[in-house]
């Protein structure tokens, strides 16, 4: 167990920042604005907000796309990710298979997709030592699975949905199963299909309505940037598509949103929010990843614009009648986050200003000169609404030197209103805590 007041891995390069660098500190009410608010993992401080506006974009080319790649390495025996004052990081699991989307069942068992190993596992209580007190696998044989569901909504749930990359399937659930009571049924099949057929954006995330009268499914682009009305394996992706829970009725929900790797309903207001990334190859700080409230029909650039009206160079000129139509997105990230599950916090043991906020993971670049990502953020949110800025929450998964070893996937609030991370490059879930 170790505390952020030992303060075990702070980039040592905070040291080497001068006096006129980038500032790393911003409050909530004064957030870090700017050129300063595109930061790189050396300038990441837990409690630190920045807030990047449409203003601040950069013309595409300002830099040169770079492949800068995470070096990935084990992590150092004295690293350990960097919360704010008052909380404590555990590490909850350890020697996982690339654990990727996690989720929270209404009893508290915590369920995890290993994506590559095509397994869900299911993980239940804590230790005195805040470890998982058991964990089993709950079904295999899966193709890429990523997203999961519990359905019908409530303290009840009948089914388990799980999304592969190429189907959505269900499972009989009743509270409390460790393993699937019975086989699988698929539900409906979707577009793409990820390394199984031919490449793409791979992973399918699932939510479900309020009401519990539709299902979301989230289907990122198969390529960059690539002309749907030329490609036609962009078929129904860069979307998030709608169904009825019983697979059919498929319809496009939102559209050109190019890769919404996590989706989420706002409890209270029954609104469908989504965590997605912006294309690469424009520069280091174009365009913003984002994380918003989805629209119903509403159109959020991809491929023909980014970030409003704003034309990618590839498709400049091209469909011009959509141009007054793109959506600009609530909450604007710094681009090539990676930014993907999100949750909303409706725990009650973290202080009262963080209730309904976001949380959401950020895997982390490969296509910026200096590393961004890889960390923990939070948006929070007023009366229900963003403001625009987020917050530095969980860092330190970037040695001084620029090496990875940690990138964090999955978010999800435990029942006694802990936050699990799960992070694919240590194969570890981490467990924050408010202790002060």
């Amino acid at each position: 167990m170790k505390s952020f007041g030992l303060a075990l891995i702070v980039p040592l390069s905070f040291g080497l920042l001068s006096a006129q660098s980038t500032p790393t500190t911003g409050s909530k009410d004064h957030p870090i604005t700017g050129k300063a608010a595109f930061a790189d993992y050396a300038q990441q401080k837990p409690g630190t907000f920045r807030k990047i506006t449409v203003a601040d974009l950069p013309e595409p080319f300002a830099t040169r796309s770079v492949d800068n790649a995470p070096d990935e390495t084990r992590r150092p025996a004295q690293a350990w990710p960097q919360a704010p004052p008052g909380f404590e990081v555990e590490l909850y699991a350890t020697g996982l298979d690339y654990p990727r989307l996690i989720r929270t069942a209404p009893n508290g068992d915590l369920f995890l997709a290993e994506s590559h190993a095509g397994e869900i596992k299911v993980f239940r209580g804590v230790t005195g030592n805040g470890k998982a007190a058991q964990s089993q696998t709950f079904t295999t044989g899966l193709r890429q699975p990523f997203g999961i569901a519990f359905y019908p909504l409530g303290p009840n749930p009948q089914w388990i949905y799980v999304g592969n990359t190429d189907s959505v399937v269900r499972f009989p659930y009743r509270n409390g199963d460790l393993k699937a009571r019975g086989p699988q049924q698929k539900i409906a099949d979707l577009p793409g299909g990820g390394h199984l057929r031919g490449g793409g954006h791979w992973t399918r995330d699932i939510a479900f309505s309020e009401d519990g009268k539709k299902m979301y499914v989230s289907v990122g682009s198969h390529s960059n940037n690539d002309d749907p009305d030329t490609h036609p394996e962009e078929k129904d992706r860069a979307d998030i598509l709608e169904f009825n829970p019983d697979g059919s009725g498929m319809r496009v929900y939102a559209w050109g949103l190019r890769n919404a790797v996590g989706i989420a309903v706002q409890p209270g207001t029954g609104d469908l929010w989504a965590s997605t990334n912006e294309r690469d190859e424009l520069g280091d700080n174009l365009p913003p990843d984002y994380i918003t409230r989805v629209q119903p029909g509403g159109f959020y650039g991809w491929p023909w614009y980014y970030i409003g009206p704003h034309y990618d160079p590839k498709h400049k000129g091209k469909h011009p009648e959509l141009k007054d139509k793109v959506i600009v997105p609530d909450v604007l990230l710094p681009p090539h986050f990676a930014s993907l599950e999100m949750t909303f916090y409706e725990g009650k043991q973290f202080p009262q200003e963080y209730h309904g906020d976001i949380f959401a993971a950020e895997h982390g670049s490969w296509n910026r000169k200096s590393r961004n990502g890889y960390e923990v953020i939070r948006v929070p949110l007023s009366n229900g609404k963003p403001t625009g800025e987020y917050e530095d929450f969980l860092t330190g998964f970037v040695t001084a030197d620029g090496k990875v070893w940690g990138r964090p996937v999955g978010v999800a609030v435990g029942k006694d209103g802990s936050l699990f991370v799960s992070d694919d490059a240590s194969k570890s879930i981490w467990r924050v805590t408010w202790k002060r």
